[in-house]
C-alpha cells in the first residue's frame, strides 16, 4: 500500500487543502517586503517624532511611537487583509495572501477557518490597529489620555497573544512543525513573543506615569482640604 504525500507544506500532514495554490514568490521576497515596509515606518516615525511633537520627546518615547506605528501597519494592513480575505487565502496569489500562506507554515490555523484565529485577528485589526495610530498622534499632540490609550492597547495585545499561544498549546502544537528553526521558533514563537515583551514594558511605563499623575492629584486634593 502506497501513501501519497500531501501537496502542501502545512501541518498536520494529513490536511486536505484542495484549493491550495503554492506561492510563486520566494520566502526571502515576502520577508524582505514585510521588514522593509516596517523599517521605513520606523525611520519615518522616528523623524516625525523629533520634528512634529508639541514638546521634545525622549529616546524611549520616540521608540514607543515607532513601535505603535509598526503595530498600526501590521494590525490594519496585514491582519486586516486576513480578516477580510481569510476564506480566499489558499488560492489567492496577492502579496499579502502569499505572506499569510508563508506564515501558515508555522501555524496552519490561518488557512483552516479556525474560529478563534478569525475572531482574534478581526478584533486586533479593527480595534488595536486604528488605536495604535491614535497613540502616535496623542503623544505628538500631548493629549491628556495618551497613557491610558497605550495601556489599553498593550493589555489587549498581551491578552490576545496569551490566548493565541495557550490555544495552540492545548492543541498540542499540531499546526506547525514543532522545533523547526524558521517556522516554529521564528514565525510562531519569536514574532508573537514580541507582542508579550514590548507591550509588557509599555504597560509598566503607563503604570508609572498614571500613578505619578494620581499621586500629584491626591497631594493637591489634600492641600485643598487642609486649608
Amino acid at each position: 500500500m502506497t501513501t501519497i504525500s500531501p501537496l502542501h507544506p502545512y501541518w498536520p500532514r494529513h490536511l486536505r487543502l484542495d484549493n491550495f495554490v503554492p506561492n510563486d514568490r520566494p520566502t526571502w521576497h515576502l520577508l524582505a517586503g514585510l521588514f522593509s515596509a516596517s523599517g521605513v515606518l520606523v525611520m519615518t516615525t522616528w523623524l516625525l517624532s523629533g520634528r512634529a511633537a508639541v514638546v521634545p520627546l525622549g529616546t524611549w518615547r520616540r521608540l514607543t511611537l515607532c513601535w505603535f506605528a509598526v503595530c498600526g501597519f501590521i494590525h490594519l494592513v496585514i491582519e486586516g487583509w486576513f480578516a477580510l480575505y481569510h476564506k480566499d487565502l489558499l488560492a489567492d496569489q496577492a502579496f499579502l495572501s502569499q505572506l499569510w500562506k508563508e506564515y501558515a507554515k508555522g501555524d496552519s490555523r490561518y488557512l483552516l477557518g479556525d474560529n478563534f484565529i478569525i475572531c482574534m485577528e478581526t478584533i486586533t485589526a479593527w480595534m488595536w490597529g486604528p488605536l495604535s495610530l491614535w497613540v502616535v498622534i496623542a503623544f505628538l499632540r500631548q493629549q491628556s489620555f495618551r497613557f491610558i490609550l497605550q495601556l489599553v492597547i498593550s493589555v489587549g495585545q498581551i491578552y490576545g497573544d496569551v490566548l493565541y499561544f495557550l490555544s495552540e498549546l492545548r492543541d498540542g502544537f499540531q499546526h506547525g512543525e514543532l522545533g523547526h528553526p524558521l517556522y516554529f521558533w521564528f514565525y510562531f514563537v519569536f514574532m508573537n513573543a514580541l507582542w508579550l515583551v514590548v507591550p509588557g514594558l509599555i504597560i509598566l511605563d503607563s503604570i508609572k506615569h498614571l500613578t505619578n499623575a494620581q499621586s500629584t492629584l491626591d497631594a493637591k486634593t489634600s492641600k485643598i482640604k487642609s486649608k
